[in-house]
């Protein structure tokens, strides 16, 4: 903005410290920049259409409060709201959309210390999935980006949150500690057709992380723990997945004290799940599932699988699974499903405890492997 006399922008120099007493002899120094001294000193910054999420990524650090209205992104482009001063607010409004490209993504990430992220009632971040949807998810086809990158977090908070039609992946949590995630909706129903690997929630190498109030339509896992400690996720719904789900556990990881309580799980390909890589070394330890209502299941109701990647129902042990507790399991699986499935490794499995697991419909297994003695299948 140009201003209209040289007295203001003087005072306004001098107010920032720029403006001295005058020398002897001035030579020709050049004039700082007030653009630059005004954006240092902005607290509150709005912005909006096509080129705001350039300068939101440019001017991040300047604002205690960024608000995003109305973006549009542009194709192959990450809205880079990473190293975030220390107690910024980030805030969605309106449509932020991202445009159509074959990359791996992410489409928006962020990172910093006690960060707030919230979404106003009504707005929307729209992946536009429906673009890039062929099927094939992350095994072909189109190459699809990822959607949302909540990277080294600390004592931050993800609120309000609407994502609608991610192209694969929606959230990938990695690194974080202490995180809150409440009232987050995930709605990729529409790909019920050609939609696939669309993660609601996607957690690795972090610890200390709350969800609660989140609902997920999508057509993979409605969560799962790769990787972490201290989980707990409470109040939910997911429908249309693959459940709430430890693993893939790989190779040299660790899950432990992981808790899933009162949530509906509908059309779920499998609501209760275990699954760790065949071969792999790692431990498993104090899982609790506890309130989960199944309101439908197109293969299982509940399954424990350690052969997952390796040869179907050939479990290996090098994955301990113990301080397995489900408690209050109840509903029906579809009528070609089954209702519980165990297979584990030789002695990998032990110290479990399921009370008041009730399931209806479908049939029960035949061909479970090394399960518990206390546990039925």
């Amino acid at each position: 903005m140009l201003l209209p006399s040289v007295t203001i922008l003087t005072a306004l120099l001098a107010s920032a410290g720029v403006v001295g007493n005058p020398v002897a002899a001035p030579g020709p120094t050049p004039a700082p920049s007030l653009k630059d001294t005004i954006i240092r000193r902005a607290a509150n910054c709005t912005f909006s259409g096509s080129i705001g999420y350039s300068l939101a990524s440019k001017s991040k650090t300047s604002c205690s409060t960024i608000v995003l209205s109305s973006l549009t992104v542009p194709s192959g482009v990450t809205l880079n709201l990473e190293k975030l001063n220390t107690g910024t607010n980030v805030i969605f409004q309106g449509t932020t959309a991202w445009g159509y490209e074959q990359w791996e993504g992410p489409l928006f990430s962020v990172s910093g210390n006690q960060i707030t992220v919230r979404g106003d009632p009504g707005s929307i971040l729209d992946g536009q999935g429906t673009l890039w949807w062929d099927g094939l998810g992350g095994a072909g086809g189109k190459i699809k980006p990822k959607f949302f990158r909540a990277n080294d977090l600390t004592d931050s908070i993800l609120e309000g949150i609407t994502i609608r039609n991610a192209p694969k992946n929606s959230f990938s949590i990695n690194g974080v500690t202490r995180l809150t995630v409440k009232n987050i909706t995930i709605d990729d129903s529409a790909g019920t057709s050609n939609g696939k690997n669309t993660d609601g929630f996607n957690i690795n190498n972090s610890d200390q992380v709350y969800f609660t109030g989140v609902k997920v339509w999508n057509q993979d896992d409605c969560m799962n723990v790769n990787s972490g400690t201290n989980i707990y996720w409470t109040n939910g719904f997911c429908s249309g997945g693959h459940g709430l789900s430890i693993g893939s556990v790989a190779n040299g990881t660790v899950v432990r004290n992981v808790t899933f309580e009162n949530t509906i799980m509908e059309k779920q390909q499998q609501s209760v799940r275990i699954k760790t890589v065949s071969g792999a070394v790692a431990s498993v330890a104090d899982i609790s599932y506890s309130g989960i209502t199944i309101n439908g299941g197109t293969d299982y109701g509940i399954l424990v699988d350690q052969s997952y990647g390796g040869t179907k129902h050939e479990p290996t042990n090098g994955v301990t699974i113990t301080n397995f507790q489900l408690r209050n399991i109840t509903g029906y699986v579809d009528s070609g499903a089954t209702q519980i499935l165990i297979e584990c490794g030789s002695g990998s499995c032990s110290n479990w405890s399921w009370s008041n697991v009730k399931l209806t419909g479908g049939k029960q297994s035949t061909t479970c492997l090394n399960k518990p003695s206390s546990i039925s299948c």
